[in-house]
């Protein structure tokens, strides 16, 4: 099934063009809170939350009807999400997307690049065949193009890369501890993908990763995706002035 789109407004002003939230069909088996609170968390980690000037501000009146539920287990999951460090409410304004300052982001992405790199050492003796192949059919259509050219393509490929490598490393606890950090970093990667030739010099990384990981060699494979995810942290500091 299809996710469902909502629009949702922002502030100031109301008459601006809004991006879509889009919000994923509940599954059946969970109760309605649980439910929305799986849906949400998900729409808020595919939100372009940096991509913009504004916050996203949650209408919880739509948000309601495209899930196809009361407003009470909806705002229950906001709260839920409030408590966890994702949205903030403000009397009389309402529920919005946090965005994290400058500081706050570059050490989310240091705590992310260790984690990373620790999953990476595991993933390069738990990986099987499949998965590193799989890896690799991420790429292969930018393998012999600019990458650049197909930038949301790209992006997307970017952010499966390095979901797939926590994955690989079969730590659940990692998996855990990076949930929260990666809603802010897979934003801030997605928005600036595109930047200073970044996916041009990405792609690179990427491949050496694979064959690190394919080699199962564990020290070069952490240190590498270590020093990628470093390279994002040293291009925020220099060029994302927009967090400031």
């Amino acid at each position: 099934m299809s996710g469902a789109t909502v629009k949702i407004r922002e502030l100031p002003p109301l008459n601006d063009a809004m991006p879509p939230l889009v919000v994923q069909p509940l599954e059946p088996s969970l109760s309605f809170r649980d439910r929305a609170y799986a849906a949400l968390k998900q729409a808020i980690m595919d939100a372009d939350i940096y991509g913009q000037k504004r916050e996203i501000r949650l209408d919880e009146r739509q948000l309601s009807a495209a899930l196809g539920v009361s407003r009470t287990p909806v705002r229950e999951a906001m709260t839920l999400l409030e408590q966890e460090g994702f949205l903030r409410s403000e009397p009389r304004r309402g529920v919005f997307i946090i965005r994290k300052t400058k500081r706050e982001i570059l050490e989310m992405i240091e705590v992310s690049a260790g984690l990373e790199s620790m999953a990476a050492r595991l993933a390069a003796t738990r990986a099987t065949p499949e998965e590193i192949a799989n890896l690799r059919r991420m790429f292969d259509d930018f393998v012999n193009e600019n990458p650049e050219e197909h930038i949301d393509e790209y992006s997307d490929a970017n952010l499966e890369f390095h979901q797939a490598i926590v994955r690989m490393g079969r730590s659940e606890l990692i998996a855990r501890m990076i949930d929260n950090l990666f809603v802010h970093v897979r934003a801030i990667r997605r928005v600036t993908i595109g930047q200073a030739h970044r996916a041009e010099r990405s792609i690179v990384d990427h491949m050496n990763i694979i064959e690190a990981l394919a080699a199962g060699d564990a020290d070069r494979a952490g240190q590498l995706v270590l020093d990628h995810a470093l390279g994002l942290a040293a291009h925020v500091e220099e060029h994302c002035t927009f967090l400031e």
